[in-house]
This record gives structure tokens, C-alpha cells and sequence, in this order.
């Protein structure tokens, strides 16, 4: 089965430019056919303050009311992703900037939460990605890079978790592909304490991440993506691993960085 790399970039790194421009050139290297998946860093919170939006974030995940929809449209099926294609046509890459709204790419569900209003959210499962459409794009030797922007097939626009469309995406193709996944943000791994890089946890299982979440060692940012990871590998992907963007030829090579296990 041919392999197939789903890498997702965090708003840290698109938010650093030199980190980002290096990323993308060590990415254009990688001969194995890739999904790009990107979050939007801070510009989008900056727009929004500037044109006086309130902004307001639970858990890591954005409150998304209509004002603050247009924004994160604009900004990450806007620029950040015309940026990334123009760089890696740069680098020789035939990307190709889409969302999940382009091609049917991703059917979400507007969020339904017992207690919070999160506003025009979207929850995706991985019979809502179009996978004959990614299969055309791969095929045809293309690089998706995927804004995290779906729709309700009703009109309805919606702001989806990155971590998650990573997730999903990777799950939704495994019958089609040897997939790994790989989350990269500026750390470089998990780490029990976010400020020693020494404290790095080399694996997780789903028992040691429930210990350390109730050990309160895992710094809470961190638990959505790794919740993301562990429904990955458990759903069957082949391999999940969180690292620093820089390192992205080494976690390819399976030298650095936090690899989930099933067991």
C-alpha cells in the first residue's frame, strides 16, 4: 500500500516566518505524497481586535459568532493559505489551497454543546471528508493544504478544530493509504514540563495519557491534540507523532519526537 504523510502545522509556527519558510522547504524535500493541514496563528485574533470583534477562546477552541466567522475566513482559507501554496510553488511543490468547503472537501455539523454556545463551529466525523475528491487531487500529483473552514451543505460556513480536520482526513484515507500522521508545533514533543525540552515523553498510550492528565502533567493546550492522536492510531493509522516543525525530516525518520501507541 502506498504511503501517505498527513502532516498538520500549528499557529505558532505560521505565526514565525523563518520557522514556517524552513518547514516548507524541508517539506518540498519529502518525496512520499502529502496532506498539508494548517491552524491560523494569531493573525486572525489580531484582525479581529483590530476591527474591535470580541475574541474569545475555551480549551484552546475559538467562540465562533458571526463577525468572528468572516474573519477566520478571510484569514485561514485567505492568506495563510494562499501564503503557504505560493511558498511551496517556491519550492517546486504543486500545492493546491483548498478548504473544507472546495469540492465538498468537508461535511461538518454545527456544534452542539449541553452548556456552551460555541457558536458557528463545526464537529466532523470521517465519513464527512470527500475522500474520491483527495484521492483525484493526490492522484494527479497535486499537494492539498487544507484551511480548516467547512460547511453544513446548507450554506452554512463553519470553523473547525485543525487538530481534528488532521485527525479525521488521516483516519478517512487509512483504507487507501499506509498513513502517518504527524502534528508539528514549537515544541519538541510532549513534554511533562513545557519549559525543560529534557522532559520530553519519548511514547503515550491511552493509559499513560490518562495518568498524566490526572496527574495534571501534560500542560492543558496540549490534551485536544493528543486526544486527536489517540483516536488516530486507535481508528488504525499507522503511525501519529507530535514534534517541533523544524524537525519535520527527523520525525518522518522516527528519530525525535512523542509517538502514540495503542498499547
Amino acid at each position: 500500500m502506498k504511503e501517505l504523510f498527513v502532516i498538520k502545522i500549528g499557529g505558532n509556527i505560521i505565526d514565525d516566518d523563518m520557522l514556517l519558510h524552513q518547514f516548507l522547504q524541508d517539506i518540498s524535500t519529502i518525496t512520499t505524497p502529502i496532506i498539508l493541514i494548517h491552524g491560523g496563528g494569531k493573525l486572525a485574533t489580531s484582525l479581529a481586535n483590530k476591527l474591535g470583534i470580541h475574541q474569545q477562546m475555551i480549551d484552546g477552541r475559538r467562540i465562533t459568532d458571526a463577525e468572528t466567522l468572516k474573519v477566520v475566513t478571510m484569514v485561514y482559507a485567505g492568506y495563510i493559505n494562499k501564503n503557504i501554496v505560493a511558498k511551496l510553488q517556491a519550492n517546486l511543490k504543486n500545492a493546491i489551497g483548498i478548504c473544507g468547503v472546495d469540492g465538498n472537501l468537508i461535511n461538518a455539523t454545527k456544534r452542539n454543546h449541553p452548556t456552551i454556545d460555541y457558536g458557528f463551529v463545526g464537529d466532523i466525523d470521517e465519513a464527512d471528508v470527500n475522500v474520491p475528491f483527495l484521492n483525484l487531487l493526490l492522484t494527479n500529483s497535486f499537494l492539498p493544504v487544507i484551511a480548516p473552514i467547512t460547511h453544513n451543505s446548507k450554506g452554512q460556513l463553519l470553523n473547525t478544530n485543525a487538530d481534528t480536520v488532521a485527525n479525521k482526513i488521516a483516519t478517512s484515507l487509512k483504507n487507501n493509504f499506509k498513513v502517518s500522521l504527524f502534528y508539528c508545533f514549537d515544541k519538541i514533543g510532549v513534554l511533562k514540563d513545557v519549559q525543560n525540552e529534557d522532559s520530553i515523553i519519548a511514547t503515550i498510550t491511552r493509559e499513560e495519557f490518562n495518568s498524566y492528565t490526572s496527574q495534571k502533567l501534560i500542560h492543558q493546550g496540549m490534551i485536544p491534540k493528543i486526544e486527536n492522536a489517540l483516536h488516530a492510531v486507535e481508528q488504525g493509522i499507522h503511525k501519529v507523532v507530535l514534534g517541533h516543525a523544524k524537525n519535520i525530516i527527523d520525525l518522518v525518520n522516527g528519530v525525535t519526537g512523542t509517538t502514540i501507541k495503542t498499547n
